[in-house]
């Protein structure tokens, strides 16, 4: 059954209003019609199946016949904050990290990404993410929708980080260390409900510089395996390995 992220602002009660890419979605690719079922959800909210009660030009309405219990989303809060990477595997790491339960993303200008953040055509880029990102929550059946913060320098990114319960550094030379701290022995010590931010540094990885100062602030430096992965990788493999040990494992 297809599902749907509706803003709150077209709930009333138990009928929602469908309009914009989503309508022509229902109406022009899937070619619904009355009477059909599609799941509906609020963006911070369990699902419902509704019905669709009305068809028209430009919108759907849509009534609630009953909500879904189930609950898709990690038992813990992820925050990835992505060193900027090169071309469109900021992209990949939004799309595959929701699916694979992230709850939010943060753009991270490291000192040595490529990439350059043009903050005249933020608010462009900022939309374009938020609609990969509500892609990917419903082809994935998520029921939330992750937040896609502001783009932020390690300043910025430490003010973040102060509302957070645990916080951990990819560290590539973590890897080749012999007293290494293992991201597994770390997931392990994680509770429910807790807010969690992985930072991953851009291609280049992380300078001296900002290695030291995230340690001072609390970060743990942990090895994602014993291979140095690619950083469109790293967000992937830490967030598939929370999903193993806290939902399969522990299931």
């Amino acid at each position: 059954m297809q599902r749907y992220f509706i803003p709150e602002s077209n709930w009333d009660h138990d009928t929602v209003t469908i309009d914009g890419d989503d309508a022509h979605h229902i109406i022009r690719v899937m070619r619904m019609k009355v009477e059909d079922k599609i799941i509906c959800n609020p963006p911070k909210s369990k699902g419902a199946v509704c019905k669709i009660i009305q068809i028209a030009t430009n919108y759907v309405m849509a009534k609630v016949e009953e909500w879904i219990e189930n609950d898709s989303e990690l038992p813990v809060s992820i925050t990835i904050a992505q060193g900027l990477p090169k071309a469109d595997k900021m992209d990949l790491v939004l799309q595959k990290g929701t699916e694979l339960g992230a709850s939010a993303f943060i753009p991270f200008i490291a000192e040595r990404s490529v990439v350059k953040w043009d903050t005249k055509k933020e608010e462009k880029k900022l939309i374009r993410y938020a609609k990969i990102v509500k892609e990917a929550s419903e082809q994935s059946h998520r029921n939330h929708l992750p937040e896609i913060k502001p783009a932020m320098n390690l300043k910025q990114l430490l003010e973040e980080s102060a509302t957070y319960d645990v916080l951990l550094i990819a560290y590539e030379e973590e890897a080749k260390t012999a007293n290494y701290q293992s991201f597994a022995s770390v997931v392990r010590e994680f509770k429910r409900g807790e807010k969690i931010m992985i930072c991953i540094g851009p291609e280049g990885g992380f300078s001296p510089h900002e290695v030291d100062t995230l340690k001072e602030h609390n970060f743990i430096p942990v090895r994602l395996g014993p291979r140095i992965l690619r950083t469109e990788t790293a967000a992937l493999y830490a967030l598939a390995s929370i999903s193993y040990h806290l939902e399969e494992l522990e299931g």
